[in-house]
């Protein structure tokens, strides 16, 4: 089982992704799209995980390597890799889906909870999701739920944070494979977005506490992983 992780910035890792990546032992690589590499053969990976990153879908002027991406992804889905994406990740499947991807009514920066939906609850993936634990969001952005897709959680600051099309692709708005030394990057390259309002906290916030508010949602993240390939093992 080939794993291969898309990267926007240096700043924003696999975290916990390659912990699992690890565990499994699969092979895994990358594509650091912010260094012009080229995205690979579509038969060289089962598994495709595409991270955040600071950059809108639609600033390709300024990173040209967006278009090579977003056909990427497209040509993933249609060959029934499984595809999993986070923040800017999540937006980029719901633009390859066809929905449309518009900046959000709020910015959402820290820790905030999410709910599930009526069909949230009711989804195999999400069982046992810690809703009691706030995740870690940063975010301007917000995107539709694409057609014949399930919208499994959502909350206040930003109705659409995550939803799953036909059990192989699954899109999260949030962080839960963060880790704390990828906050306080995320804080260090990334700290002048942050001005204080409803729905952003200070980067004191923030960082306080971050390695505990962080454990839960990576143990999570790593049950939701196993769930989503023990779905679709026997398609790939």
């Amino acid at each position: 089982m080939h794993v291969h992780f898309l990267q926007h910035v240096p700043f924003e890792k696999p975290a916990v992704f390659s912990d699992w990546v690890e565990k499994k032992h699969y092979p895994a690589s990358r594509t650091l799209l912010y260094n012009n590499e080229k995205c690979p053969h579509q038969h060289t990976f089962e598994i495709l995980v595409i991270m955040g990153g600071p950059m809108s879908i639609y600033d390709e002027k300024e990173y040209p390597w967006l278009k090579q991406e977003k056909e990427f992804i497209r040509k993933s889905i249609e060959r029934r890799k499984l595809v999993l994406g986070v923040c800017l990740g999540a937006q980029l499947i719901a633009d390859a889906l066809g929905a449309n991807v518009f900046k959000n009514e709020f910015e959402e920066i820290g820790w905030f909870p999410i709910n599930l939906t009526s069909d949230g609850r009711k989804h195999r993936f999400f069982t046992d999701f810690p809703v009691t634990s706030p995740v870690f969001h940063w975010h301007g952005n917000t995107f539709e739920i694409p057609e014949n897709a399930i919208h499994t959680l959502e909350n206040p600051a930003c109705r659409n944070q995550a939803f799953v099309y036909e059990d192989h692709v699954v899109a999260l708005q949030f962080h839960m494979e963060i880790k704390q030394e990828n906050i306080s990057e995320m804080l260090f390259f990334a700290g002048n977005d942050i001005t204080p309002s409803r729905y952003v906290q200070s980067a004191d916030i923030i960082s306080a506490n971050a390695t505990e508010r962080t454990k839960p949602l990576n143990k999570y993240m790593l049950t939701f992983l196993d769930r989503f390939v023990a779905q679709n093992s026997k398609s790939i």
